[in-house]
Order: structure tokens, then sequence, then C-alpha cells
């Protein structure tokens, strides 16, 4: 018996002009979101244009997708039988949409700001396995995702064949979505301390990813030739696999190029879902969230002085000159002050920049921190903060604390432009802030994080470090030259603790 050709699985309802209008102001509203998130000023605004494009689209997805005017329809299937729509889907998705909802503004209210970075890994680690259970199946039942050109009569289910181009798109997107999810469980586990920050070098690990990487690459040509099973079953084990080996030896100072790069991939595993699916909204979204990703990746790496490739081989702070500085250099001198000390020179300046670094997070002294500005800005001291683009373990995440505590959005600036007041800058206020403030990267050839853009605060007439101890390192595994000059004035103690004190003295 002749293969027979498959008639369309849906009727064309999206080819509805008011469908595909919809579907492009849902994207209209998508480019307006990341416009407005590109300012701290405008991000909420771009939050509100997020929320309205995705309602859009989910609304008109539905409508195209579960037909339910009318009640129930009878129709027919490729292979004869009759089945129903009937209101249960619709009630279906609903469930899921309202489940999903009451998760969101349930970690949306618990989360603290401290842990965003961990809850955006999660959340990549969502889309990337949502991708994955897209396309397992669309691989499984490719007549209900019109995906398939005809069906071969077989014993038992009808075999479907499926488009070419379908195969690739379902390939592309089980493989990125696979690596996304266990890239981002990963980065979770170290972001959220379970995993230890510095990198877990393999022995052979480059090797055994290009290995793997091309095992892939190969698996998905064939996969365009022959739909076997155990081909599309292979690359999304190995994806797993790849995605997991890929972030392990990614170090802690590496974690803000590492989130963005996932959002990347997140972005393109939706982007090739969406075709898969026939939505256009999807291919939007998931384009604009892959290719804004792969831009902020570019931006980190630059801001950091690394290749994109130098990224994903890991091992930043690992390698023995990272870590020689560490415990030799604690036995030279320094300067010890306190939070008198630290009131009375801040008070009797007339600028002090502050710095903020993951030490304010993780002690989340964003909101005295901000009452010790105010205190400062009474006495006549014009207060500034100072932000690197790689502070924190993502990107912005000083910029969201400061936000949270309700620091002046002109306060704030970003390293190529506060970098070069500091020379005329009376106090330079370090709380937290180790790799970024780290001198030896203009100066020490042999150090790992050399050539990496830092703040200059250095030149500033006094500098004023909050640090824990004099025995710890930043994520990048190196000791601070700053710790050890004659202009920097160490505050040891917990950072919002040593803030409070100062802002007691200054009272």
């Amino acid at each position: 018996m002749p293969p027979a050709p498959l008639a369309p699985a849906v009727e064309a309802v999206a080819a509805n002009p008011f469908v595909s209008l919809a579907y492009l102001v849902a994207g209209v509203c998508f480019i307006l979101a990341l416009r407005g998130l590109s300012s701290p000023t405008t991000s909420q605004r771009g939050n509100r244009f997020g929320m309205i494009g995705m309602a859009i689209a989910v609304v008109t997805t539905l409508v195209t997708h579960v037909p339910i005017a009318g009640g129930l329809s009878d129709r027919a299937d490729l292979y004869g039988e009759t089945w129903r729509y009937d209101y249960l889907a619709i009630l279906e998705i609903l469930a899921a949409i309202g489940l999903g909802a009451l998760i969101g503004i349930t970690a949306a209210r618990r989360i603290a700001m401290t842990a965003m970075p961990q809850l955006v890994a999660a959340f990549h680690s969502l889309v990337g396995l949502a991708a994955v259970a897209v396309a397992c199946a669309a691989f499984l039942n490719p007549v209900a995702f019109d995906i398939a050109d005809m069906v071969v009569p077989m014993i038992g289910q009808p075999f479907a064949s499926i488009h070419v181009v379908s195969r690739v798109e379902m390939a592309l997107g089980v493989a990125i979505g696979a690596i996304t999810f266990s890239g981002s469980v990963i980065a979770f586990l170290k972001l959220n301390g379970n995993m230890g920050g510095k990198p877990i070098l393999l022995p052979g690990r480059h090797a055994l990813n290009a290995g793997l990487l091309g095992a892939i690459v190969i698996l998905v040509a064939m996969f365009t030739r022959d739909q076997s099973p155990w081909i599309f079953w292979t690359i999304t084990i190995l994806s797993f696999a790849i995605g997991f080996l890929l972030i392990i030896p990614i170090g802690g100072a590496d974690m803000p190029v590492v989130v963005s790069m996932l959002n990347s991939y997140s972005g393109w595993a939706a982007a090739a879902m969406g075709f898969t699916l026939h939505n256009s909204a999807m291919i939007i979204t998931g384009a604009l969230v892959g290719s804004s990703g792969a831009i902020l990746s570019y931006i980190m790496c630059r801001a950091m002085n690394r290749s994109f490739i130098s990224v994903i081989a890991g091992g930043f702070g690992a390698s023995d000159a990272g870590s020689s500085g560490g415990g030799a250099a604690v036995d030279r001198p320094w300067k010890r002050g306190s939070a008198e000390d630290a009131a009375f020179l801040m008070s009797q300046a007339e600028q002090v920049v502050i710095v903020p670094g993951y030490g304010m997070a993780v002690a989340q002294a964003q909101h005295v921190l901000r009452e010790m500005g105010d205190l400062l800005k009474k006495e006549g001291v014009r207060v500034k903060y100072a932000i690197h683009p790689v502070a924190g373990r993502m990107p912005g995440h000083m910029n969201v604390l400061l936000a949270e505590a309700n620091v002046p959005y002109n306060e704030v600036f970003e390293l190529e432009d506060i970098n070069a007041e500091f020379a005329q800058t009376d106090v330079a206020f370090v709380i937290g802030a180790n790799d970024v403030t780290n001198p030896a990267a203009k100066t020490d050839k042999s150090s790992p994080i050399y050539g990496m853009p830092v703040l200059d605060v250095e030149k500033a007439k006094t500098v004023l470090f909050i640090k824990r101890s004099m025995g710890g390192v930043g994520y990048a595994g190196v000791d601070n030259e700053l710790f050890y000059r004659d202009n920097t004035m160490m505050l040891l103690a917990d950072a919002k603790k040593m803030v409070e004190e100062i802002v007691k003295a200054l009272g």
C-alpha cells in the first residue's frame, strides 16, 4: 500500500490576518520591553510591555489552537477515526497557567533580591526543559504538530515521516534546550552555594567536550536523513551531558557571562521550538532573547577582557598564578580602621564614591548603605555609586539591589562614566567588591585577571575597604593589591554591621 499524503492536521486558522496581526503586536511589545529594560528609569514600563505582549500571545495561541466556538465539533483524523474537541483541553491549559502563575508569584514575593542570580538560572533551566519536552512530544507524535508529510501503514501505530526541515528544528531545539537545562542547573547550584564557586577541572575536559559536541553535530546531520529513535534520544542524552560538562569548569568570577550566555541559549531553544509549533510569536520572542543574550555575553566578556571561547573553556582563577598571591600576601603590612575613622573621613570629604560588590549582596547591606549615603548628603558631601559591569553574580546585579534600596538613579554610574573621577575623589568606599577593584589587572601580567578593566579606586585620596577578613580572596582566586596600598584603610567586619556602625557614628 503506497504512503498516504498527509492532510493538514489543523485547519488553517493561523492564516487568519487577525491572528498574524495579534502576533505582530505581541512582537512589538517584546521589543519595547527589551528597550525599556535597558535603563533603570524605564525598566518598570519595559516589564509592563512584556506582560502585555505575553498576554496577547498566550490568548491568541489558545484561540488559534483550541477551537471552542460552537462547543463540540466532530472531525476525522488521518486514520479515519472520529475525535472531538471539548472544553476539557482549555481547562487543562488554564489550570497549568494558573499553577505556573501561583509558583511565579510565590517566588517573586519570597525570593530575596540577593538570590536573583540563582532564580534567573532556575528560570533558564525551566525554559530549556520546556524546549526539550516540546521536541520530544513532536518527535513522538509529529502528526499532532503538523510536521509529517506522509503516513506509512504499519502494524499498530502508523509510521509518520517528519519533514526534513522540521527534523533540523527539532534536533536543534532539543540539543540547545538540554544544554540550557543541565548548564543552568549547575549554574544554580554554584550560585546558591550548593557547589563550590571554584572551577572543577576534569582531566582531558577540552578533548571530551569537543568530542561530545562533534558527536552531537554528526548525529543532527544523520537525523535529517534518518529519523530513527536512537539518533534522537542519543542527541538528547549527549546534550544533557555537555551542558553539565561545559559549566562545571567555569569559576564564579565568570558567572555573569554564564548567566547571560544561558539566557541566550534559552532564547534560541524557544525560537527553534517556535518553528516546530508554527508559532511566529514564539519565534520572535526566542530570537529577541537569544540575540540580546548573545550581545550581553559579548559585553560581559569585553568588560572582563576575555573571549567567549576562553569563558566556555573554563578554569578562570584556577591557575597557579591566580592562587599564589592569596596566602603569602596576608603577611604584608596593611592599615586597619574603625567605623569612627570611616565616618570622620567621609563626613570631611567633598565627594565619596561607593563601590558595591557581591559582599554587599551577601550581607544585604544595600538599605543601610543608602541610609549612610543620605546622611553624607546632609553633611554636604557629593555621593556617587560606581558599578562594574560584572560586579556580583549576574549582569545588573548591583543595579537591582541599589534600586531596591531606592538609591536615586542619577547617582549610579557605570565604569566608563565614573573611572575618570576617582583621581578627584576624596574617599572611595568599597563594600565587598574584590576582583573588580584589583590594580593587578593593570600591572601584573601573571595574574589571571590581567587586562580586565577595573574601577580605578586606588587613585582616590583614601580607600575604605570593607571585608570580613584579610585571609579571603575574591571569586577569581587572587589577592587584591589594593589592601596593602598606603592610602587604603581596611574595615574588617560583616558589611552590614560595619555600615550600621558608620551610620551611628555619622548620626
